[in-house]
């Protein structure tokens, strides 16, 4: 099994800034591609990023583009978001995920372990 927890949640204002962090268990983490997604109230879960096994290929939502920036350290077992001029509709509960098979998905369904989520607030 694959164990995921994110951390660095929390309240902070509009246009301010938050990194979420996601260590992984095992030994094999930099063999998975890596996925942020988030899920506000009464909303369905929506992607937000991913990044590949390597770390040369990202891809983000339109949502967050130009704002998030995802990152990996595969020796630390840890993948990073960076949210920058956060808004109060970026409100939502954070999930990490890890495809061992698709890469740089932005599918829910490709991937196979998930986090417990940290929430990130923003108030205005």
């Amino acid at each position: 099994q694959v164990q995921l927890v994110e951390s660095g949640g929390g309240l902070v204002q509009a246009g301010g800034s938050l990194r979420l962090s996601c260590a992984a268990s095992g030994r094999t983490f930099s063999s998975y591609a890596m996925g942020w997604f988030r899920q506000a109230p009464e909303m369905e879960r929506e992607f937000v990023a991913a990044i590949s096994w390597g770390g040369g290929s990202r891809y983000y939502a339109d949502s967050v583009k130009g704002r998030f920036t995802i990152s990996r350290s595969n020796a630390k077992n840890t993948v990073y978001l960076q949210m920058n001029n956060l808004k109060p509709e970026d409100t939502a509960v954070y999930y990490c995920a890890a495809d061992t098979a698709s890469g740089l998905s932005t599918s829910g369904g490709n991937y196979d372990y998930w986090g417990q989520g940290t929430q990130v607030t923003v108030s205005s």
